[in-house]
């Protein structure tokens, strides 16, 4: 396939960043650009951009308010015009529609990659005002959008309308730099305790994410006698301080605050084991069903760690119970203590580490995620 120029619109986004987000943006347009396109970026800087052949262009919402992303359509279309873009994804919001509406006007084609929930979820409030304007401007400017679009890429069909014609639809998981995050990464300067299992959590210490539960979870196996295991946790956010309460006390429990993406390959490999305890009760969209591609999942296996999670469907999907991983039964209060008893096995955690590595390698990479996308943009140009 000839090369695309390609203008991916991500305005609500700042790259470089540590949030997931950030981390998919900047992974799909540098793996696009390896396949030989030419890929322009709208987003907002996150401090120097990073280096290669990705051209990066500063535009964010307005007054920084993600909710005005609409508003950019003027602009948008200006920088698709000038750079001669022959297809374009923009990065969904409830409010955007700017690349979208953009690709129309141009007459190129429109990808849409969807990774939060296009339908309303139960007890939904947007859903709730829709209702009450009688009209639902928000659910009709989401289906114009969704008519519009040739492409939809995302983890999960659960999250688009029932009425898109699957043809139309790419469901595809994130990935992990599978190059970057290896066993033998760079460690930093970190003393770690080696008479203890340490198990990692890495992320934005939201309620959903479960980090409470993991610093309960260690704290009883604590108190109950059991000292062999600590923890690292990694990244900042609402949960943070609770979390450090529960865990006080407990030793080889460190909270190292967010750190820059391009240094945590070396982080997670100070660890033997990942843990992502998630808690979808805790965040309403999830009603919907486990719709993430959880990106520290996958980064923990490419550093070759065994994963710790709930036994949720799509987890199931994504991590072998016993040859990959661990996974537990998230109703069950005590579920988490005994998985971190069932890795206290160094030979177990080698193991299952390896194989969780090569899973990742052949299914989960950003390389994978981005040759998948390659094939069907080219297929679409021709259309």
């Amino acid at each position: 396939m000839k090369p695309l120029r390609i203008l991916y619109v991500a305005l609500d986004q700042k790259v470089p960043g540590t949030l997931g987000g950030s981390v998919h943006v900047q992974s799909v347009a540098e793996g696009l650009a390896r396949l030989g396109h030419e890929v322009h970026v709208a987003t907002q800087p996150g401090g120097v951009w990073p280096e290669g052949t990705v051209v990066w262009h500063p535009l964010g919402p307005p007054l920084g308010r993600a909710g005005l992303r609409w508003a950019r359509r003027p602009a948008v279309t200006r920088l698709a015009r000038e750079i001669g873009a022959e297809i374009i994804i923009e990065r969904y919001y409830n409010f955007g529609g700017e690349g979208v509406l953009a690709a129309n006007a141009l007459d190129v084609p429109a990808v849409l990659e969807v990774n939060a929930p296009i339908v309303d979820y139960p007890g939904s409030a947007k859903a709730r005002l829709d209702r009450a304007l009688l009209v639902e401007p928000m659910r009709r400017w989401r289906d114009r959008l969704c008519r519009r679009t040739d492409l939809f890429v995302t983890p999960s069909v659960e999250i688009l309308p029932a009425w898109i014609d699957a043809r139309k639809v790419l469901e595809i998981e994130w990935g992990a730099d599978v190059d970057h995050f290896t066993p033998d990464a760079p460690r930093p300067p970190f003393e770690r305790d080696h008479k203890r299992v340490i198990g990692v959590f890495a992320g934005a210490f939201r309620s959903w994410h479960g980090v409470v539960q993991l610093s309960a979870s260690l704290a009883r196996l604590h108190a109950a006698g059991d000292h062999r295991f600590g923890a690292l946790f990694i990244g900042d956010g609402p949960e943070r301080s609770a979390a450090e309460r529960a865990a006080r006390g407990v030793p080889a429990v460190t909270f190292t605050g967010a750190i820059p993406h391009q240094a945590l390959p070396g982080w997670l490999a100070q660890a033997d084991v990942g843990i992502a305890p998630f808690d979808p009760s805790r965040h309403r969209p999830l009603r919907l069903g486990f719709y993430w591609s959880p990106l520290k999942i996958f980064e923990y296996m490419a550093v070759g760690l065994p994963v710790v999670a709930p036994a949720l469907p799509r987890l199931r999907r994504l991590v072998e119970h016993g040859r990959e991983g661990w996974l537990y039964d998230p109703d069950d209060p005590r579920a988490l203590d005994r998985s971190l008893e069932a890795l206290a096995d160094p030979a177990r955690r080698r193991t299952m580490g390896a194989a969780a590595r090569e899973r990742v390698v052949r299914d989960f990479s950003w390389a994978a995620h981005c040759r998948a996308l390659d094939a069907r943009f080219g297929a679409l140009v021709a259309s």
